[in-house]
C-alpha cells in the first residue's frame, strides 16, 4: 500500500505506473489505469476542498484498487454531456477504463476510488 499526498499530476502517474510495472501488469493496463487516476485527480481539484488530494494505491490477490480521497462531502454526479460539451465526460472515462468505481464518505470528506482486476503475471 501507498499512501501519497499529491503535488502534481506527474508525480501520482509515475508513482501508480512503478507500482503496476513492479507489480507485473501489463503496459496497456497501467495506461489505463494512470488515465483513470488523472481523471479522478483532476475531478478532486476541481471540486474538492483540498489542495493535495491524498492518492492511496493497494494491491491484493492480483487485484488492484487506487483511491483519491479530498475534503469535500459532494459526490460526484456522473453526467450525459451534451456532443459538445467541453466536460463532464471523465465519470464515463473511469467507468470505461476499470472494472469498477464508486465513493466512500467519511467525516472528513470522500474518497473516489477505481479497482482494475489483475492482469499481473
Amino acid at each position: 500500500m501507498r499512501h501519497l499526498n499529491t503535488p502534481s499530476i506527474a508525480i501520482a502517474r509515475q508513482s501508480l505506473g512503478d507500482t503496476m510495472t513492479r507489480i507485473g501488469w501489463s503496459p496497456s493496463t497501467i495506461f489505463d489505469a494512470q488515465l483513470a487516476l488523472v481523471e479522478l485527480l483532476v475531478n478532486a481539484w476541481r471540486h474538492g476542498a483540498t489542495p493535495a488530494p491524498v492518492v492511496q494505491i493497494i494491491s491484493v490477490d492480483g487485484s488492484l484498487r487506487v483511491s483519491i480521497t479530498d475534503e469535500s462531502p459532494v459526490v460526484p454526479n456522473p453526467q450525459v454531456p451534451g456532443c459538445f460539451a467541453e466536460s463532464g465526460r471523465g465519470l464515463q472515462l473511469v467507468e470505461g477504463l476499470t472494472h469498477r468505481w464508486g465513493v466512500d464518505s467519511h467525516e472528513r470528506g470522500k474518497s473516489v476510488w477505481f479497482e482494475l482486476l489483475g492482469d499481473a503475471a
